[in-house]
């Protein structure tokens, strides 16, 4: 059974991805069977994925099915399918499933739109290739394949300069990160004479079991794959790409930011065996994840385009899910890529509906209190958030001391949620008020129960790394720069910072001009064609 469901997963993946070979004008010439085929294999995908993670909950699916052919030798390629890959193509399946079915009516008459719907299946198929991967080889075989399918799907219309400049610019940094993954993949073979992922996971042992040469070599594998993922996952100052994407077709944005986009997260998790025996680099990934979530947070509020404004939206998030594994808390990381992924498609696809709600909105604001009365609030606020928090963690018996990071991330959500409510508790009248408590106290019970959820799901195949000075040094840098944040976000409430909040608001439009460089470097790319 088990191999028979990964038989057809596989088999799945490999026909997406096989609608690269054909040919643009016969997709072009064939639009609506190109796009119904492409979507029922999607839908196929999905389905079986989700009975096979619904399998494995049931017991009826082995806890780690591996498939392999041939069957022996360092090349053998073929599917791993455990928590964390069998909830990652669920993912994957179903917001290419959302997308396929969005893109038939917004591309409906397009000339190219039989060449569309072939590369959105090759990238689809590419990065299920990616997550069902048992084979490091197969692995980086697919990261490669998944960023080219995608620039063909960024160069959708062409003729645009925008589109190219992007587009070219993104494919400069992949390439990058290809570099360190080859390198990676070359040190793993000269290490473990094997590409064999349950071989070379069953092969490292603890810290103190490992001998002085392979921990060496260890951390060159573990600072290359971070290299690898801060590249693709649009890490500052590398993410000058993704808010630049503007101009591919909406579908291609909702797919490139709830699913490509991701894939830097996915590898830093996936090969957490091998990253956590590099105590640097986890925390360089903590320190650029941290500069990536404030930067592109603070940006965000400052775009009026809503596609912009969702794009570094997404730099935020890609950020935070990168300190998240910096600090070792893969469960608290994978659990994170899956809310943004889904939420992150559904924010893109209702993007044309802005204008829509905008109009719809009453025009007449809700009297707010008095802004030295409502800062008063706020001690009281954070108290009760922490005390809520902390019952709500006890009554589901989650115990925060035995988790990487537990500290740190409890500390940044419970300052967001106390700002949320405090924000919420400034406009007057009673309803809205009871609504926002009413919020915090589920989005508080939702995380928890859902971080408890997936750590159930992939606790048991992910790696836990040993505490040290490391990790506490990311979790205090990780938290100041919160309330660095926090603080910042109450003083810009204030009338007194109207001056300050004038000044800050002209350079964040423009990202504090960190994609000047960048663009400039690029101005030479955006003239092929």
């Amino acid at each position: 059974m088990t191999n028979f469901v990964l038989l057809i997963l596989i088999s799945s993946t490999f026909a997406l991805f096989s609608f690269c070979a054909a040919s643009a004008p016969a997709c072009n010439r064939h639009p609506v069977a190109v796009r119904s085929t492409v979507t029922l294999l999607v839908g196929w995908l999905f389905g079986t994925a989700s009975a096979a993670l619904l399998g494995r909950l049931l017991g009826g699916i082995d806890p780690i099915a591996e498939l392999r052919w041939p069957p022996v030798g360092p090349l053998a390629c073929g599917a791993y399918l455990d928590g964390v890959s069998s909830l990652t193509l669920v993912l994957v399946s179903f917001v290419g499933l959302v997308v396929c079915r969005y893109s038939i009516r917004y591309l409906d008459g397009d000339p190219g739109q039989g060449n569309y719907f072939r590369w959105v299946a090759a990238t689809i198929g590419s990065v299920s290739l990616l997550v069902l991967s048992g084979n490091l080889l197969m692995l980086v075989g697919a990261w490669i394949a998944t960023s080219l399918s995608l620039h063909h799907l960024l160069l959708h219309f062409s003729s645009r300069s925008g589109a190219q400049r992007a587009a070219w610019t993104k494919f400069a940094i992949s390439r990058a990160g290809d570099v360190f993954l080859v390198a990676a993949l070359v040190l793993v073979f000269i290490e473990f004479s094997t590409f064999d992922l349950s071989q070379i996971f069953a092969a490292i042992g603890p810290v103190q079991d490992l001998s002085s040469d392979r921990a060496n070599a260890l951390g060159w594998i573990g600072s290359l794959i971070v290299f690898g993922g801060i590249t693709k996952s649009a890490q500052f100052p590398l993410h000058s790409w993704l808010p630049e994407t503007l101009e591919t077709p909406t579908p291609v944005s909702a797919l490139m930011h709830a699913g490509v986009v991701n894939a830097g997260g996915y590898l830093i998790i996936r090969l957490s065996p091998l990253v956590v025996h590099a105590p640097a680099s986890l925390e360089l990934l903590a320190i650029v994840g941290t500069t990536t979530a404030v930067y592109g947070g603070i940006v965000m509020m400052t775009q009026s385009s809503v596609k912009k404004a969702l794009a570094y939206s997404t730099v935020a998030q890609m950020g935070f899910m990168m300190l998240q594994c910096g600090l070792g808390a893969f469960s608290a990381a994978m659990l994170h890529l899956v809310a943004h992924s889904l939420y992150k498609a559904y924010a893109f696809l209702n993007s044309g509906n802005v204008l829509k709600e905008e109009q719809a909105t009453r025009f007449d604001k809700p009297l707010k209190a008095s802004p030295r009365a409502n800062l008063a609030k706020l001690p009281i606020v954070a108290a009760s958030v922490l005390i809520g928090c902390g019952a709500i963690a006890w009554l589901i018996g989650f115990d925060l001391s035995a988790k990487p990071g537990g500290y740190a991330l409890a500390t940044v959500f419970c300052l967001a949620l106390s700002i949320g409510v405090w924000e919420s508790l400034a406009i007057l009248g009673r309803e809205v008020r009871g609504i926002a408590v009413t919020a915090a106290c589920g989005v508080a019970a939702l995380y928890i129960g859902g971080y408890v959820a997936i750590d159930g799901l992939v606790g048991s195949y992910v790696a836990h790394p040993p505490g040290n000075a490391t990790a506490v040094f990311a979790g205090w840098l990780v938290v100041a720069a919160f309330v660095g944040l926090a603080a910042l976000q109450v003083m810009l409430r204030t009338p007194a910072a109207r001056r300050v909040q004038e000044y800050l608001y002209v350079h964040a439009l423009n990202g504090f001009y960190a994609d000047a460089a960048i663009d400039r470097l690029s101005g030479l790319l955006a003239l092929r064609k």
